[in-house]
């Protein structure tokens, strides 16, 4: 059994039919004078064909149904069956127009305009009262036909730009939640590299007094003051990393470290108690900020990560370099008896040296880590472009 599919009105939907009903049924009644009647139609056969008209403009609420079969129903009854279906006529084929397709539309349209060959034939013999309301005819059709065909076009339009609209806003929302997520991302970064080497210098300290309750008195009032310091130092960068976050763009940049502040971080370590060697950083040019504050970056976590994975154990610093050509930084730490198994055996899983390799791939350069004869070693390149000579005639 077929279903027949029911179609859902809403007030809008209605308010409209109802309204090009009584389009139709005014339509009617004003073109009633109008209308070329044969002469000698008795009354009855008028009230007939105004009977017909009436249900014909009653027709017009099937229109959301059956568009295309009410318009050339009412197309072929027109000036056949009744004299006052032009007003239905002219709502149906509107109806076909603004909702079916061009083919649809089409067939539509040659339904309505097949009698006009003809009746231009036979032009000349009709009376003018008939030739003027048979052109009417025509041009009132053909001027529903426009319309409809105008509506769809400019709903079509709306519903592309609506689409379109839809699609710019989501595409904002990815390219927002993408600013968002890089956000995060620099900002855990950041906290990471700032922080890390603090934070390990105080468990590094911490844990020796835990275990060495004996030591001399010296020894403990050493360590205490290098817990004091880097805690002091840790709750600094802290308070520096949030101001930069609080603050609107382009307000509270903290300083950014440099190249030559590698010296200041060994010598930090080595107060901690770390046996590290440093060789570099070169002399005379410094390299453009990007590359010696990544530089710096790769130095301090890879200290860090020597200090959490091989307590103890000594650790090469080697950075070289010259304009034109490359800065080269590398970190070797020698095993050590409470090592684990490079950064990716301890808490962390490695997340540091990640964000190193990016930093080093955003700056033009590249990062490599891994297991080297029992220790562990941290090699970069980053890129060192030329100087600038009158940008180095300024520095001097």
């Amino acid at each position: 059994m077929r279903r027949i599919h029911r179609i859902h009105r809403t007030r809008r939907d209605w308010a409209a039919d109802l309204g090009l009903l009584l389009f139709a049924a005014c339509f009617a009644v004003a073109s009633s004078d109008s209308i070329p009647v044969e002469e000698g139609l008795d009354p009855l056969s008028r009230t007939v064909d105004q009977l017909v008209g009436g249900l014909g403009c009653a027709t017009v609420l099937l229109r959301r149904r059956w568009p295309v079969a009410l318009a050339v129903a009412l197309l072929l009854a027109g000036g056949e069956v009744s004299h006052y279906l032009t007003g239905p006529a002219m709502v149906a084929v509107f109806t076909v127009a603004a909702t079916r397709p061009w083919r649809a539309t089409a067939w539509v349209a040659a339904v309505a305009f097949v009698p006009l060959p003809g009746f231009l034939w036979q032009l000349p013999e009709v009376s003018g009262e008939r030739r003027g309301s048979a052109l009417t005819y025509f041009a009132l059709i053909a001027g529903a036909i426009g319309w409809g065909l105008f509506r769809r076009s400019r709903q079509q339009l709306i519903a592309s730009l609506r689409a379109r609209a839809e699609l710019a806003e989501a595409d904002a929302e990815l390219r927002a939640e993408r600013a968002r997520r890089e956000a995060r991302e620099e900002i855990a970064r950041e906290m990471h590299d700032v922080l890390g080497h603090r934070l390990t210098l105080l468990s590094v300290h911490a844990g020796a007094l835990e275990f060495h309750t004996n030591a001399p008195r010296e020894e403990i009032g050493k360590a205490a003051g290098v817990i004091r310091e880097s805690a002091r130092l840790a709750l600094r960068d802290l308070r520096e990393v949030i101001g930069v976050l609080r603050a609107g763009p382009g307000q509270g940049d903290r300083p950014q470290p440099e190249l030559a502040d590698v010296a200041r971080l060994v010598a930090e370590a080595r107060a901690a108690g770390g046996r590290i060697e440093l060789t570099g950083p070169p002399d005379g040019p410094v390299p453009p900020p990007v590359v010696g504050r990544t530089a710096y970056r790769i130095v301090q976590e890879a200290l860090t990560n020597a200090r959490k994975h091989a307590p103890g154990a000594a650790v090469a610093v080697r950075v070289a370099g010259a304009p034109a050509d490359r800065l080269t930084v590398e970190v070797h730490n020698a095993p050590s008896p409470g090592a684990v198994s490079g950064p990716d055996g301890g808490e962390g899983g490695g997340q540091g040296l990640i964000g190193l390799a990016e930093r080093a791939r955003l700056a033009g350069g590249e990062l490599n880590a891994g297991p080297d004869g029992g220790g562990f070693r941290v090699r970069a390149w980053l890129p060192w472009p030329a100087a600038d000579p009158v940008s180095a005639t300024d520095r001097g």
